[in-house]
């Protein structure tokens, strides 16, 4: 795992301790406040961070309001503390 890697793992749950409960932040917020203007190159990078979120058991990921699994999810996903 790269220092940007834990950047972004950082960086989710700082977004998501600034936001009321239950509130989600986009994969893209972690992104931008990381890679400023070479954000999306970060984008999956991110959404691997919120994966190892999941496993950690710190964040859940959701479409649409509901849980799903990262790997089947396709499109925009959201994420949300556990």
């Amino acid at each position: 795992m790269t220092d940007v890697d834990r950047e972004l793992e950082r960086t989710i749950l700082e977004l998501l301790d600034q936001r009321a409960a239950g509130a989600t932040i986009c994969p893209s917020d972690a992104a931008r406040s990381v890679g400023d203007d070479d954000w999306r190159e970060l984008m999956e990078p991110s959404r691997q961070a919120a994966q190892r979120l999941v496993d950690a058991g710190d964040v859940v990921i959701t479409q649409g309001g509901q849980v799903v699994d990262l790997a089947t999810a396709k499109g925009p996903i959201r994420i949300r503390k556990a």
